[in-house]
């Protein structure tokens, strides 16, 4: 987990852990008596053979915007719109899951995003069910589109 490259929106490469750069922004922010959500979302892109992935953290402050942090990582694999759907749902439950104690520590509301049509006649609704069942079964609240926007517009541009 700790090895993947990390940025901010503006490019800035993230040189310490995710995990200590995730709970530095949580103190920041509530020492600035911030109320915190953040989502969690992944989307992808194909290309060719490859399939580009991006990985978000998107900070919510209460009435006052936000921030996030960013991780993109390609893959050479022919896959089904399926799997590259449940490849993106894996991507978001492995930072929550790694991040998730912080989030209880510090009282901060955290949901998952995927980039999953609700709506049946899109290719992605395939994997709807999958990825509701494995998001809720690991206890982490779940979005779909058109709800997910650290998916389906965060995650999206930076991909």
């Amino acid at each position: 987990m700790e090895n993947k490259l990390w940025r901010r929106f503006n490019g800035d490469r993230i040189k310490i852990p995710i995990y200590e750069k995730v709970e530095n922004a949580i103190k920041r922010e509530t020492a600035n008596a911030k109320k915190l959500k953040v989502c969690i979302g992944s989307d992808s892109q194909v290309r060719g053979k490859i399939a580009e992935f991006a990985t978000v953290i998107v900070f919510l402050r209460e009435n006052s915007g936000g921030f996030m942090f960013i991780c993109n990582e390609k893959m050479q694999h022919k896959m089904s719109i399926k799997e590259r759907m449940l490849i993106e749902v894996g991507k978001s439950i492995e930072i929550a899951y790694h991040l998730c104690d912080l989030f209880d520590k510090y009282d901060v509301e955290m949901e998952i995003h995927v980039d999953i049509n609700t709506n049946p006649q899109f290719k992605s609704n395939v994997a709807l069910n999958e990825a509701m069942g494995y998001i809720l079964s690991m206890g982490f609240a779940f979005k779909a589109k058109p709800d997910a926007f650290a998916s389906s517009s965060c995650a999206n541009k930076v991909v």
